[in-house]
């Protein structure tokens, strides 16, 4: 019997959705030795697929966003079906690029991973069955041999066996589920949200190239996937937005984590470092997670790179002082953003004034942060809303 393959590298990854491939393209550019594994990328993912214009402008160096097919998302309708009002909020161009696209996640991944290999990693289409610590490592087991890293990734999603094996898992509650439909034959360039209160999230439709993704995204343990499909079922009842197209189920889970959760994430161990969704990196207003991805998987490169005594240890610093801020500033609006009076307000200011559109225009293109946006909303004399927002937040708290 033939000895099962070993191999020694600096870095191995697991997952190669866009954190993993994105760190293995960022590591093997800088001299590292990457082997990355993974055994079903690329593939199509049920989910929205949003990718912001912050998202592009990280990897538009590496990748041709226009060798992918995509949808350019010209405007978001925000919709209140209990009172059939809705409001349309233009999402314009910025410095020649789009605010918002949704592409096939099977061809977006394609690209990175495409990206990854010609900078030098080794990708290997195997499925990962043990990640145990090796010395000063950690080696990551499939069928076909064993891989040690002086640093392993977890980029393998939200049922991340990293992140299992060696952080532990994520508790129901930090959970949600994104489900619904693809009703094939659709498609448009206007995105359709609706924010819920019961349970709390929002419903949308996201045009891709050949399909709506069509869906509600809700906590884990607040309602079970069958229900929530059933309520995505009304709304395409109640809104006509798949017309005569066929519909075609899915389900995913999405890390969202609290304010408290992201003040006391572990994200590094002893050889071992988390990325994107495995870290919890996802906007919990929004769900929105590539770019987080993105950008996690930059700073690891950087802190693997830069050597010292505990560069793992400033990889988690940073993405806590970057990201988990901001994140966590989004956890706490969340429950105020839900909330009916508020979704019902966002809706009256939406057809009442430009300056809001713009407002929320940058929230779904990812350029408006959390920090500030209160006192934006004063500023754009829409005070009443900021109030709300403030008054709801202070009722969470």
């Amino acid at each position: 019997m033939s000895e099962p393959l070993r191999r020694r590298d600096d870095v191995v990854i697991v997952g190669a959705g866009p954190a993993g491939t994105w760190a293995a393209y960022c590591l093997a550019r800088r001299g590292a030795r990457v082997t990355l594994i993974d055994p079903s990328h690329p593939r199509e993912k049920p989910c929205g697929g949003g990718v912001t214009g912050r998202a592009l402008a990280v990897v538009r160096d590496a990748v041709d966003a226009c060798r992918f097919p995509a949808v350019v998302v010209r405007s978001a309708r925000f919709v209140h079906t209990a009172s059939n009002r809705s409001a349309v909020v233009p999402l314009e161009e910025r410095d020649g690029r789009p605010a918002l696209v949704v592409a096939s996640r099977r061809e977006f991944d394609a690209a990175l991973l495409d990206a990854a290999c010609v900078a030098g990693a080794t990708f290997v289409r195997e499925r990962v069955v043990d990640v145990q610590p090796a010395g000063a490592g950690v080696t990551v087991r499939t069928a076909a041999g064993a891989w040690t890293g002086a640093v392993a990734v977890g980029a393998d999603g939200a049922n991340s066996l990293v992140r299992r094996r060696l952080a532990g898992p994520f508790r129901r509650d930090q959970l949600s589920i994104a489900t619904g439909y693809f009703a094939r034959g659709a498609t448009s360039s206007e995105i359709v949200i609706e924010l819920v209160s019961d349970p709390p999230g929002y419903l949308w439709s996201f045009p891709r190239p050949s399909h709506l993704a069509i869906g509600v995204c809700a906590a884990a343990d607040g309602a079970s996937a069958p229900l929530l499909k059933s309520r995505v079922l009304k709304w395409i009842d109640e809104t006509g937005l798949a017309g005569r197209a066929s519909l075609q189920a899915y389900s995913w889970p999405v890390p969202s984590l609290s304010a408290a959760d992201h003040e006391r994430s572990v994200l590094t161990g002893n050889g071992w470092a988390l990325v994107g969704d495995a870290a919890g990196l996802v906007d919990p207003i929004t769900r929105e997670g590539i770019y987080f991805a993105l950008r996690s998987a930059e700073l690891l490169s950087d802190a693997v790179s830069s050597g010292g005594a505990r560069p793992l240890a400033g990889y988690g610093e940073r993405v806590r002082d970057e990201i988990g801020v901001e994140l966590a500033r989004a956890a706490r609006l969340q429950q105020g953003f839900f909330r009916t009076p508020f979704a019902s307000s966002v809706i009256e200011a939406l057809q009442r004034s430009e300056r809001v559109r713009a407002v929320m225009a940058d929230l779904v293109a990812g350029r408006q942060g959390y920090a500030d946006l209160r006192w934006r909303l004063v500023k754009t004399l829409e005070a009443g809303l900021a109030w709300q927002w403030l008054r709801d937040r202070l009722a969470a708290s």
